[in-house]
């Protein structure tokens, strides 16, 4: 029980405040004119003021409410390495003995785990939160068990009573880690780019480590390279990306001893490589009405650099014209076809046919380029079918069909070859198709010069399984014959046209080898901790990917056939770091994660962080190493910890269960005693 008094005045308190001051005056009169009662009067006034003030005894039955102590637990990343997971058990044990032997308080365990993404360690928003969600009048201290490694420290709550912090870890700790100051995201293919690395030793570093350690290289997954480099100095690694799409670069420093983690000894770098320019060489070989239609195409892509050589007037053309009016300046064939050749990513002939205009050396060198690497592209018109054809040059040799001397001038619509549903280049073109009255259609071409495959893959056919489109691989290059000059009449939407553009963008893409148009490819994509793996081929029958994590845990999952040669398959990492993928004879690697993990940016246990919001409760900063401190109650404001001790403040919270009010004295009795007073101060002025 608890009591007070309260007053629950019968007039406003203004208007007592007016009456006290009018008493006042009156007994400041009485004063004044010497009336021996004075003091009697006063107190007979004060009787009558406190009866209109409505004294009343309030009682409460009170029950009394336990104090609350909070631990919070780092359980993140960098708080399970080593031993520290033991300390924190021995510390939690040591302080849930010493909290509970206390009486009338309780304690309450949080834990903190890994932020989602790279968020690192949020310690004091899980702070925060557990503070809002308790009363503050019943907190009595907060315990951080933690190495100190915070990333949130600006959302340190305001604490009603002292927070202290037990660190884990150990004075000798010490670790090597390697940085990556920068990793651009995409990089020009063909040129140079610079990586800045460091190699930095934390903590307390045995004597006689040196100052040079090496640095492992690997690119996709390949044997690495090892280098001899300084220690603590920034290394300016220049870069060269070996293919397009993704570039897959591992850091790796080999542990040294008694370091406290090897998790930030390497790095993974990813990088899509990209092309600046397309530069294309378009060669007509003579003036008919897709030329123009290929020249807008290429030209409408501000990305392409395109020279365009046309044979006006052929050799055979005789209209006495001189040959010195007919060009202002000779084209620079010999510059083109045997001195840059090799400049170009894609060439394309157009309806070119042998006039003796190209040298068969020329077009021999045209052969080499596409067998070393190149791109070549063949628009074939009637001239293909007759004995001036291409195929009878040099070039011929890498061109994968035979013309059968037959050109077909009939209508016919463009198909997809059942091989072409499941090639990258053609598989979904079907979407493209104007609706027609019987479905989605393109529009017809007009002219099909009649071939026979002798390699590659057939991915467009006529209406009667006639190769259209042929894609081959040369060497290290690729060659694609598309065997009709109409391709034009898509772009001018005869009959509702077709998807001429697309099937260019995807046919150029897949002769400069972009990963993403590769018929057999192995391909991952990472989302977080998640990632998407793609296989695409041009055979049947059910796959099965292996996947190799950073520790060497083998995963192998069935994948989904999505469309005609396309499988995919899901997988979530439980851990960050690279992975090895591989499915038959493909593999790659995919890093999931942040190139260098935040959590073990810096893994040596410190208190310099946590030292201000410790500070303003008077709180302490303790090693668990040194043991268990004790737990002491200290008043609010005073000093909360000392040398293996630290401080609760006690909160004296309480529920009201009941409450009772009754009149001090009844009104009757302050009447009464108002009357006496009165009576006896008339008498004694009487006597007198």
């Amino acid at each position: 029980m608890q009591g007070s008094v309260i007053f629950d005045p019968l007039l406003p308190w203004t208007v007592l405040a007016g009456a006290g001051a009018f008493l006042v005056v009156l007994l400041g009169y009485a004063i004044w004119r010497g009336l021996s009662g004075w003091w009697l009067r006063g107190l007979a006034a004060a009787v009558l003021l406190a009866a209109l003030a409505n004294p009343s005894l309030q009682q409460e039955n009170r029950t009394p409410l336990s104090d609350i102590v909070l631990v919070v637990v780092d359980e993140t990343a960098s708080d399970g390495i080593s031993d520290r997971p033991a300390q924190l058990a021995a510390a939690i044990d040591g302080l849930t003995a010493r909290i509970n032997a206390r009486p009338n308080t309780e304690l309450k365990v949080i834990t903190l785990k890994d932020a989602e993404g790279d968020g690192g360690t949020l310690l004091m928003s899980r702070l925060a939160e557990a503070v809002a969600e308790e009363p503050r009048a019943r907190l009595a201290g907060a315990i951080l068990l933690t190495d100190g490694q915070v990333h949130d420290l600006l959302r340190a709550p305001d604490m009603p009573a002292p927070l202290h912090v037990l660190l884990t870890g150990h004075d000798t700790d010490w670790d090597r880690r390697l940085i990556v100051r920068n990793a651009p995201a995409f990089a020009i293919l063909g040129e140079e780019l610079v990586l800045t690395l460091r190699i930095e030793d934390q903590g307390r570093v045995p004597e006689g480590l040196g100052d040079r350690a090496t640095l492992e290289i690997s690119v996709d997954g390949a044997e690495p390279e090892e280098f001899s480099v300084p220690v603590g100095e920034d290394l300016s690694l220049p870069v060269v990306l070996p293919h397009g799409g993704m570039n897959v670069i591992q850091f790796t420093v080999p542990v040294a001893e008694a370091e406290l983690t090897d998790r930030n000894n390497s790095a993974v770098v990813q990088i899509n490589g990209v092309r600046d320019r397309l530069r294309v060489l378009l060669v007509s070989g003579e003036p008919h009405p897709g030329e123009r239609t290929w020249r807008n195409l290429l030209k409408s892509d501000s990305s392409v650099d395109l020279v365009h050589f046309t044979i006006l007037r052929p050799p055979e053309k005789q209209d006495g014209i001189p040959v010195n009016e007919l060009s202002l300046i000779a084209f620079p064939t010999r510059e083109l076809f045997m001195d840059k050749v090799d400049e170009f990513d894609l060439i394309i002939f157009d309806r070119y046919r042998l006039r003796g205009i190209l040298p068969a050396l020329y077009l021999e060198n045209v052969r080499n380029y596409a067998e070393k690497g190149g791109a070549v592209l063949i628009a074939a018109g009637p001239d293909f079918a007759s004995a001036d054809s291409l195929y009878r040059s040099p070039l011929g040799q890498a061109i994968p069909a035979a013309p059968t001397g037959r050109v077909i001038e009939e209508g016919f619509r463009p198909q997809i070859s059942d091989l072409g549903q499941r090639h990258p280049v053609t598989e979904g073109l079907e979407d493209y198709a104007p609706k027609g009255p019987d479905g989605p259609q393109w529009g017809r071409w007009f002219r099909l010069i009649d071939t026979q495959t002798t390699s590659g893959v057939t991915v467009m056919t006529d209406e009667s399984d006639r190769p259209l489109l042929v894609l081959d691989r040369v060497g290290e290059g690729r060659i694609a014959l598309m065997a009709s000059d109409q391709a034009w009449l898509w772009n001018r939407g005869y009959e509702g046209g077709g998807p001429q553009l697309e099937l260019l963008r995807r046919l150029a893409h897949w002769m400069m080898k972009e990963p993403e148009l590769e018929e057999e490819s192995l391909s991952a994509t990472a989302a977080g901790q998640s990632m998407t793996v793609t296989r695409r081929t041009l055979t049947e029958g059910a796959r099965d990917v292996e996947i190799t994590g950073p520790d060497g845990t083998v995963t192998v999952l069935p994948m989904e056939e999505l469309s005609p040669g396309r499988f995919v398959t899901e997988f979530d990492g439980p851990e960050i770091g690279l992975y090895r993928l591989r499915e038959g004879d493909k593999e790659t690697v995919i890093a999931l994660g942040p190139s260098a993990p935040r959590e073990f940016e810096e893994t040596i246990a410190t208190g310099d962080k946590l030292a201000d919001p410790v500070a303003e409760t008077r709180g302490g900063v303790l090693a668990i190493e040194d043991g268990i401190p004790d737990v002491r109650l200290v008043g609010e404001g005073r000093p909360a910890a000392g040398r293996g001790w630290i401080g609760l403040t006690p909160r004296n919270a309480y529920l009201t269960a009941d409450v009772s009010i009754r009149a001090l004295l009844p009104a009757w009795v302050m009447l009464l005693l108002a009357a006496l007073l009165s009576i006896g101060a008339w008498l004694r002025e009487g006597r007198r």
